[in-house]
C-alpha cells in the first residue's frame, strides 16, 4: 500500500509541475518549393516595406564613365550613324580600337564613400537605399566569382555592394539590389534583321567586340547560350542574396527571356533565405514576368491612377534624360518629386527614387539638394507619409491623371489638388502646393458622397509644424478652413484631421 502511495504521489507532482511549465510552441519550419503555388504562400509585401514609402538607389557603374547622352550609351555607341557612334569615335577612336569594355580600368570610384551616401539617404529621408547590382551592361558591382567584369577584380577593386550594404543597414535602413542584366542576353545574333532590336541590349555586329568569342568579352556582351546565361543570372543573383542580404530585389525589363524554371528557383531561394534568416523581403517585376502573387509590381516612371488593394512600387529618376551621370544633366526639382511621393503613398504605392553619381562615386552638389530639400519636408511632414495607408479616397482637385502605366508624361499639380492618408484616427489632407496666405479650402471628400450617410466627428484640425489647432467649419458641404497668415511650405502642406472614430 505504501509503494502505491508513494507512486500516487509522484505522478500527482509530475502532474502540476507539468502543468506549471510553459508549453512549447511546435514550430514548423516552412520550405518553399519551386512551384508558384508554393511560393505563392510568402507574404509578399513585407511589413518594413508598407511602412517605408520612400526610398533611394543609384545607376551607377562603368556606364557612368562616358557621361554623354544617358544611361543608354553602352548600346547606343555601337549602332553605327547614331550621336552617341559619332562621339565615341570622335572621342575615343573607332569601335575596333576603343570599346566599352575599355571604359572598364576607368571606373576608379576614387572618392566613393559608402558612409557618405548612407548619411545622405537617410538625411534625404530614405527608408529604403541601394544601387544598381548589374546593369544591362555586363557589369557586376561586388566581387562575383561567377562574373569576371566585376568591381572587385577589375575597375576600383572594392566590393560596392558590400561597402553600401554594410553602410545602410548600419542606418537602419533596408538594403536595396537591383538587376538590370536580363537584356544583356543577345538573343538575335543570327538573325540580321534583328540585331538592332533592343530586347538584347548589345547589338550584335560582326564588325565590333559584342560579336566577340573571346569567352572573356562574349561574357560582358551576352553573345552567350541562353542556358550558359541563365545559369549565371541564378548564381550571380545568389551571390548577391548570401553575400549581402538585400531586403529588396528589383527586376528591370526582360526577366522574360530567363527560363521560367530558373525564375522559380530564384524565387525559392530568395524567399527559404529570408525564413531561415528571419527577416522579410521583396522583389518587383515588370509587365508580368513574374506572378503577381510573389512579386510586386513596379511602374518604371509611372503609377496607378486608383486606390489599389495591392502595394506597388514606382521607380522614378531625380534626373531628367537619363539614369546614370551625364554632364550638363538637368534634374527634376524637389517639389516635383514630393508631389510624385504624396501622390503615389495615397494610392496604396512606394517611392524608389534614382540618383546619379558620377564615375568617382561623388554625388553631385546639385543632386544633394534636392535631396536633403525632400528630407527637410519629410521631417515635417512625414507622419502623413510613413507608416500610413489608404483612405476612402486618395484625393481631389482639377488635375486628372488619365491612365496607370509605366513611363507617364509628366503631371503638373496645382494647390488645388489634394491627396489623402490615414493612420488610426487621423486623417492627412497633402495640398501640392500653396494657394496664399488666408485662403479658404474646402476639403470636398469629408461629405456624404465619399463617406455615406454617417459623417465622422472630427476632434481636431491642424497644419503639421504648427503647434495650434485650427478653426473649421464641418457641413454637408465638406469640412472648410483657412490657411495660415504666413507661408507653410511652397511645395506642399499637410492638414491634420484628428477624428473620434475610426472611419
Amino acid at each position: 500500500m505504501s509503494k502505491l502511495v508513494g507512486v500516487l504521489i509522484v505522478l500527482i507532482l509530475n502532474f502540476f509541475m507539468s502543468c506549471s511549465e510553459p508549453k512549447k510552441e511546435l514550430t514548423k519550419e516552412i520550405k518553399y518549393e519551386e512551384t508558384w503555388e508554393s511560393l505563392a504562400q510568402y507574404n509578399k509585401t513585407a511589413e518594413w516595406f508598407k511602412d517605408a514609402k520612400f526610398g533611394i538607389y543609384a545607376h551607377w557603374g562603368v556606364l557612368s564613365v562616358p557621361a554623354f547622352a544617358n544611361d543608354w550609351y553602352p548600346r547606343l555607341m555601337h549602332i553605327e550613324g547614331s550621336n552617341e557612334n559619332k562621339h565615341h569615335i570622335a572621342t575615343y577612336g573607332e569601335l575596333s580600337e576603343f570599346g566599352y569594355h575599355d571604359f572598364v580600368p576607368m571606373f576608379k570610384a576614387e572618392n566613393f564613400d559608402a558612409n557618405e551616401w548612407a548619411t545622405l539617404f537617410q538625411k534625404a529621408g530614405a527608408k529604403f537605399a541601394g544601387v544598381v547590382a548589374e546593369h544591362h551592361d555586363g557589369w557586376s558591382n561586388w566581387g562575383s566569382k561567377i562574373n569576371p567584369w566585376n568591381s572587385v577584380d577589375m575597375g576600383p577593386h572594392r566590393d560596392i555592394l558590400a561597402e553600401l550594404s554594410k553602410a545602410i543597414h548600419q542606418k537602419n535602413m533596408k538594403f536595396v539590389a537591383s538587376f538590370h542584366m536580363a537584356r544583356n542576353l543577345q538573343i538575335f545574333k543570327d538573325e540580321p534583321r534583328q540585331w538592332l532590336n533592343d530586347t538584347s541590349y548589345f547589338p550584335y555586329n560582326p564588325k565590333m567586340a559584342t560579336s566577340s568569342k573571346d569567352p572573356l568579352l562574349a561574357k560582358m556582351y551576352g553573345n552567350i547560350s541562353k542556358e550558359k546565361f541563365s545559369q549565371d543570372w541564378f548564381g550571380q543573383l545568389k551571390e548577391v542574396i548570401d553575400n549581402y542580404n538585400p531586403d529588396l530585389i528589383y527586376f528591370d525589363g526582360q526577366t522574360q527571356k530567363i527560363p521560367e524554371s530558373y525564375r522559380k528557383k530564384f524565387v525559392a531561394y530568395y524567399f527559404n533565405n529570408a525564413v531561415a534568416k528571419n527577416k522579410q523581403v521583396v522583389f518587383t517585376h515588370k509587365d508580368g514576368e513574374f506572378p503577381k502573387s510573389v512579386s510586386l509590381e513596379d511602374f518604371e516612371k509611372g503609377r496607378m491612377n486608383k486606390i489599389t488593394t495591392e502595394f506597388w512600387l514606382t521607380d522614378e529618376t531625380i534626373s531628367i534624360g537619363s539614369w546614370s551621370y551625364t554632364n550638363n544633366l538637368k534634374l527634376k526639382s524637389a517639389k516635383e518629386i514630393i508631389h510624385v511621393l504624396a501622390d503615389v503613398v495615397s494610392k496604396n504605392g512606394a517611392l524608389m527614387l534614382n540618383v546619379s553619381p558620377m564615375a568617382n562615386g561623388i554625388i553631385p552638389e546639385n543632386q544633394q539638394e534636392v535631396l536633403l530639400t525632400i528630407g527637410n519636408w519629410l521631417k515635417v511632414n512625414g507622419e502623413a507619409i510613413y507608416g500610413t495607408r489608404t483612405w476612402n479616397v486618395f484625393g481631389e482637385g482639377p488635375t486628372i491623371q488619365e491612365k496607370s502605366g509605366m513611363f507617364l508624361d509628366k503631371i503638373t499639380y496645382t494647390p488645388q489638388d489634394i491627396r489623402y492618408t490615414k493612420k488610426g484616427n487621423t486623417i492627412y489632407a497633402i495640398v501640392l502646393g500653396w494657394p496664399g496666405e488666408n485662403i479658404p479650402i474646402t476639403l470636398t471628400s469629408f461629405t456624404t458622397k465619399f463617406l455615406g450617410d454617417k459623417l465622422p466627428k472630427i476632434k481636431a484640425v491642424s497644419f503639421l509644424g504648427a503647434k495650434e489647432n485650427l478653426p473649421f467649419d464641418f457641413d454637408y458641404l465638406g469640412l472648410h478652413l483657412k490657411t495660415p497668415n504666413q507661408k507653410i511650405d511652397d511645395a506642399a502642406f499637410v492638414i491634420k484631421i484628428e477624428l473620434n472614430d475610426t472611419l
